[in-house]
């Protein structure tokens, strides 16, 4: 029972979130998706500096780990899976670090403060935890629980993740709608997350 619960949790996750963000954003007047980080809903200052992290990364955070000790126990597959499920760990523990210290409200502000330091440390290991383990899974020897279509997949995501990243980062620069952008380049690795939870049922 418990193990049947944690195979979905990688699926219920992006739900989660997806869900979590709409909600939040309907107590901060005039939040734009397309135009602002996902975090600046738990910025300092903002209005739901503290229901975004009790709504979204304190939850995510016990999804995403519990959803990578599945895979970081499974027997009888190859450790590059294993590995992956420890980094699915890192992902979840990123998420309470990035809820706890809270960015700055101005997200293009040239000095940022400790807190705001911290939180951008922690999306950046959260990023790259989903970035490698995609990776490890698509190149794993476990041929039977894993499809080479879902081998395929995974490479096309990491790909999609990287592409929107950067693009994340052109619109930064020109501060225009990086918003968009980071739910794209987040959303497909959430994506990944629910099919490889699908994959593995």
């Amino acid at each position: 029972m418990f193990e049947s619960i944690a195979i979905y949790s990688g699926l219920i996750a992006t739900v989660w979130i997806f869900m979590g963000v709409y909600v939040v954003s309907r107590f901060y007047d005039g939040y734009n998706h397309s135009k602002q980080f996902c975090s600046e809903l738990g910025a300092t200052g903002s209005p739901t500096e503290k229901l975004s992290p009790i709504i979204n990364n304190y939850p995510l955070g016990f999804l995403f780990c519990f959803f990578g000790w599945y895979l970081a126990q499974l027997s009888n597959v190859s450790i590059l899976v294993n590995v992956a499920g420890g980094l699915v760990i890192v992902h979840g523990i990123g998420t309470w670090i990035a809820g706890y210290f809270p960015m700055d409200a101005d997200p293009f502000t040239k000095n940022p403060t400790f807190n705001c330091k911290v939180h951008s440390w922690a999306g950046f290991i959260m990023l790259l935890s989903l970035v490698v383990a995609p990776v490890l899974v698509a190149i794993s020897p476990t041929t039977i629980m894993i499809p080479l279509y879902f081998r395929i997949f995974s490479v096309v995501s990491v790909i999609a993740a990287i592409y929107y990243l950067f693009a994340m980062a052109k619109a930064l620069k020109s501060q225009s709608n990086p918003g968009i952008h980071q739910r794209m380049s987040y959303g497909i690795q959430l994506m990944w997350l629910s099919c490889f939870s699908l994959v593995l049922v």
